[in-house]
């Protein structure tokens, strides 16, 4: 097992990925700049997976981008996901939502545009760790030399768009007598430029790599539709992964609290960023369910002894999940509420929901 550790601006990410390449490397490399964290995965000096915290590098951003699937799709293979633990991927393709060659083209654009998304930072650390292998089902198995001089390029590219938009906080405005676009990618960065939008949230936008989103209103303004906004103001949320991180960690928080109210606008500012996000989206129906579980809760008195109302021979006809399973398990009609609730490995809450949820079905009375 080794680690090798260090500054990008001492040793560049072509250098590193040109070592890997030569030495036939394997294991992880983990890069950091500011609260983005991405992962490398290469077997053999190949390029198998990658990871990223980085909504634009997520998945479901290019399968919804390039009109694979829809968002509805997507958030409800998400929420299957969650049952069935099964790769995304392998649900869209029996869903038929996906054929495996565009599963794989999307999980290729994916990686390719994570690791040139890296050659742009301006600064970071990286850290190779050989004893952290790639834990994927569909291994890419990228040579890294393209990669390589793609990320290359564009490091010169982006190092003279810069010198036009010195950082992603940077705006437009449509400039006079311009009309507007007719085609659609175009019209939307024209729409979004004029509701002041700064370059970072344009990228996210479009489920575009700030790369292309440069690389686009530039042409726009070369093509007298737009210009460069001196006045447009600082967008706070430039570092947007450490915005929505932040606002998930505060309603991740609030709901533990019950304040439901705020966990439901912290979840809303993140989709304010990043509408396409499957956890905030999820985080919306949590708070909901969180809501009606309180609900349900109240009104089951914990002093009550809860008794059946049909006889076992029934029960055996009824379908109960494993949860409710357990709460009727432990009807004895001596137990309380709250004795019941001390021996259940459930939340509180949630038992409480069966509690009511029996109660409506008159499966339980409490007495």
């Amino acid at each position: 097992m080794s680690t090798v550790s260090g500054d990008l601006q001492a040793m560049e990410l072509a250098d590193l990925m040109g070592w890997m390449a030569r030495r036939e490397k394997t294991g992880t490399l983990h890069l950091i700049w500011r609260s983005t964290h991405k992962k490398l995965m290469v077997r053999d000096g190949r390029l198998e997976a990658t990871g990223s915290n980085d909504p634009r590098d997520v998945l479901g951003q290019f399968l919804v981008r390039d009109g694979l699937v829809t968002e509805q799709q997507l958030f409800e293979a998400l929420l299957r996901q969650e049952t069935d633990h099964r790769m995304l991927g392998s649900i869209l393709i029996s869903q038929k939502l996906l054929t495996p060659e565009q599963l794989a083209q999307s999980l290729r654009e994916a990686a390719e545009e994570s690791v040139y998304g890296v050659f742009l930072w301006p600064e970071g650390r990286f850290e190779f760790r050989s004893w952290e292998g790639a834990e994927t089902t569909l291994p890419l198995g990228l040579d890294l030399a393209p990669l390589i001089d793609e990320g290359s390029w564009r490091q010169a590219e982006w190092a003279r768009m810069r010198e036009t938009l010195p950082s992603m906080d940077v705006s437009f405005r449509p400039q006079k007598g311009a009309q507007p676009p007719t085609d659609g990618d175009a019209r939307r960065l024209y729409e979004l430029a004029n509701g002041g939008y700064s370059l970072s949230r344009m990228s996210l936008e479009t489920r575009r790599s700030p790369f292309e989103t440069a690389a686009h209103l530039l042409a726009l303004c070369e093509q007298g539709v737009l210009e460069v906004d001196p006045t447009g103001r600082k967008d706070a949320a430039s570092d947007v992964v450490s915005a929505i991180e932040q606002f998930h960690k505060t309603a991740v928080q609030r709901l533990e609290e019950g304040r439901f109210d705020q966990a439901l606008t912290a979840y809303e500012n993140v989709l304010a960023l990043d509408p396409l996000n499957q956890t905030a989206k999820k985080g919306v129906v949590g708070v909901g369910e969180a809501r009606r579980r309180e609900k349900s809760g109240r009104r089951v008195p914990q002093d009550k002894v809860p008794v059946l109302r049909v006889t076992a021979m029934a029960l055996t006809t009824m379908s109960f999940d494993p949860q409710e399973g357990f709460v009727l398990s432990r009807i004895n009609g001596e137990w309380n509420v709250r004795a019941i609730l001390k021996l259940c490995p459930l939340p509180e809450d949630q038992a409480l929901a069966i509690f009511a949820r029996l109660m409506e079905q008159k499966v339980i009375d409490l007495v």
